[in-house]
């Protein structure tokens, strides 16, 4: 019996190729809209492998109603969307995609903390509105990002790699984890805070920490409140660790001075969100990782974790 894999959205043709070699492959036909739910429920049921992506819910009754299921191979580091103790109960393996995407999401994230102080994508639409008369001293003046303090929340390997490009801005590296991280603080001068203390000190907090029952909405009304009217917050790990409604209190009474953000509590992100009317608000569509290089690479490594679990052999990158 030739085994099936399904694919919740159009990827890589080479890499549906490596699978169609092997298996029988059925491919969500779009690129930008989710697979629905209920398309996803008559996949399941006859699959042995899911390539699934972050919108995509893996829940308990999905995988009661997937017998044949095997794996189940998320693009992405997260797997937030997939319900890991249910899938362990059924001895179905859960794979994701870490390592490959540190660089690409570390370059992201610094780069809506350089926009986010510079006030690049305000400047740009002020330019493209016409609104540039004369020069003056003061034109859309941001904040120096060099000797400034950032703070890290999740110093995990992508909190590493914008540790890395910060010190090349000779900025002060503080960071908090929920354990230590000694290669760190030797290798990059990193040093620990408790989050109180981080919050106080930083003049750029970035959020990378994953979405657990401990982290949800851990940045909320106080933990804002604590933060300097001059610093930003910079969201490119999961849109849940921040509360938004607290987020956007504190932008709006000035508690803090902007915010740039790849994640959001409720994606994708409705365009009537009070975030988006906000100018010193930057919001991208969850693209830390989307740079085609990085994507392919995922998609290569979910393949090879299918075709190792289908045919017998151990995951590359199992999750649990």
């Amino acid at each position: 019996m030739v085994k099936k894999v399904f694919i919740t959205r159009k990827i890589d043709e080479e890499v549906i190729q490596t699978l169609s070699s092997h298996f029988q492959v059925e491919v969500w036909h779009s690129e930008d809209h989710a697979c629905p739910r209920e398309e996803l429920m008559k996949q399941a049921a006859d699959s042995h492998a899911l390539l699934t992506m972050l919108s995509d819910q893996v829940d308990k009754e999905l995988l009661e109603h997937a017998p044949q299921l095997e794996i189940v191979a998320n693009l992405a580091v997260g797997y937030d969307n997939i319900d890991v103790k249910a899938a362990a109960e059924k001895g179905i393996t859960i794979t994701n995609t870490p390592d490959v995407l540190t660089d690409t999401t570390a370059d992201l994230a610094f780069s809506l903390l350089m926009a986010s102080a510079r006030r690049i994508v305000e400047s740009a639409d002020y330019i493209k509105q016409g609104s540039w008369q004369s020069w003056s001293p003061y034109l859309l003046a941001g904040s120096d990002i060099h000797h400034k303090t950032i703070g890290i929340i999740g110093m995990g390997k992508i909190g590493e790699a914008v540790a890395k490009r910060a010190k090349g801005f000779d900025m002060t590296i503080l960071y908090h984890n929920r354990s230590r991280n000694h290669e760190a603080e030797e290798n990059l001068q990193a040093v620990y805070r408790t989050l109180d203390e981080l919050l106080e000190e930083s003049d750029f907090v970035v959020c990378l920490a994953p979405l657990t029952e401990e982290t949800k909405g851990m940045m909320g009304a106080e933990q804002f409140a604590l933060m300097k009217e001059t610093a930003y917050f910079i969201n490119a790990g999961r849109g849940p660790v921040a509360d938004e409604k607290a987020l956007i209190q504190a932008l709006q009474n000035k508690e803090i001075a902007g915010a740039g953000l790849d994640v959001f509590e409720k994606e994708p992100i409705d365009s009537s969100h009070p975030l988006l009317s906000m100018k010193n608000v930057i919001a991208v569509p969850h693209i830390g990782s989307s740079s085609f290089e990085t994507r392919k690479i995922m998609m290569e490594l979910c393949a090879e974790n299918i075709i190792h679990v289908l045919t017998g052999k151990a995951p590359l990158t199992k999750v649990q």
